[in-house]
């Protein structure tokens, strides 16, 4: 049974940011961070499947592509790369690409790869603050500048650069070329509403995304079988005896959690290991499921709220 506090870590890209307020206390002097990931604190503990991370773009990332299951065995890999992203926000030009404008034969990806037209052939679009979208293996992506978005993903850095707007860095042409569907993207599939409280946004065989809105005051118990990461963007709440504010993540697994909820309410992200959405992944424990607060409760947080009981934890970073 596990409940933990993560821990941050934080990873130079050549494309990130030197500021990462309000999400991250990264500012000022320093090399530009793209990446924050977070950690179980228990560094003995095995490897978890699933990857949480935060990204911050100041310019686009590299036009690339991540190996599905069979491919990236085939390879000597242990799996391959599915992923999602939550924006958490956007410049109004912001934009991503995901697919291609039309389909390409394996020879004329390989030639726009080594030509650099590849860049002209992916599929642009606009993104805002709020909008979750699915990036299945195989599927050319990019990130462009101006977004701030929170990534879950197989466990894997198999990423496969097929451009890198002259960063000099490696492409890898051949794996790029065998693990790419070269299609367009999919239709992303529509949100779906599970109870007054949850939000289905991503459902993938290898992991499903939530969104959660609680009201103020209330009281809930979290049950995560598998694998489970909570991710807060507004609010706070007592997560067993861990406090978790705005841009903080707790791990379980194999345990459950009581869920007091601040006078702030709670908005998060709730990720976790399987294809199909867990239907008592969140229960009432009081009468307010319908998002009704029980005073009493409110009024017992608010006292924990004046004792400096919510305090954001510092990260390690």
């Amino acid at each position: 049974m596990t409940l933990e506090r993560t821990f941050t870590r934080n990873v130079p890209k050549p494309w990130g940011c030197t500021d990462l307020r309000p999400w991250n206390a990264h500012h000022g002097e320093g090399p530009a961070i793209g990446e924050v990931w977070f950690q179980r604190t228990d560094r003995k503990a095995s490897e978890s499947a699933l990857l949480l991370k935060i990204l911050f773009t100041n310019e686009p990332l590299s036009i690339q592509v991540h190996p599905n299951d069979a491919y990236a065995q085939s390879i000597g890999l242990v799996h391959g790369k599915c992923e999602a992203w939550y924006v958490l926000s956007a410049l109004p030009s912001a934009r991503i690409a995901l697919g291609l404008k039309r389909r390409l034969t394996t020879s004329e990806l390989r030639a726009s790869i080594e030509s650099g037209s590849i860049a002209e052939l992916v599929q642009w679009r606009r993104v805002k603050g709020g909008e979750a979208i699915l990036v299945s293996a195989g599927i050319i992506h990019t990130i462009g500048s101006g977004i701030v978005v929170v990534e879950i993903q197989q466990r894997s850095e198999a990423t496969f650069r097929l451009f890198d707007y002259g960063r000099r860095r490696e492409l890898h042409t051949d794996f790029a070329v065998a693990a790419a569907s070269g299609e367009h993207a999919p239709p992303q599939t529509p949100l779906r509403k599970l109870t007054e409280a949850r939000t289905l946004l991503v459902a993938d065989p290898h992991f499903v995304l939530e969104q959660v809105e609680l009201p103020h005051g209330s009281d809930w118990e979290l049950q995560a079988p598998g694998e489970t990461w909570l991710f807060v963007l507004e609010g706070r709440a007592w997560v067993g005896t861990l406090n978790a504010c705005k841009g903080e993540a707790i791990f379980l697994e194999a345990d459950s959690a009581r869920l007091q909820v601040g006078s702030e309410g709670l908005k998060g992200l709730l990720a976790y290991v399987g294809g199909e959405p867990n239907p008592n992944l969140l229960c009432a424990l009081e009468a307010d499921s319908a998002g009704i607060p029980n005073p009493s409760r409110e009024q017992g947080i608010l006292k924990l709220e004046a004792m400096g009981a919510f305090v954001p934890s510092q990260s390690l970073a």
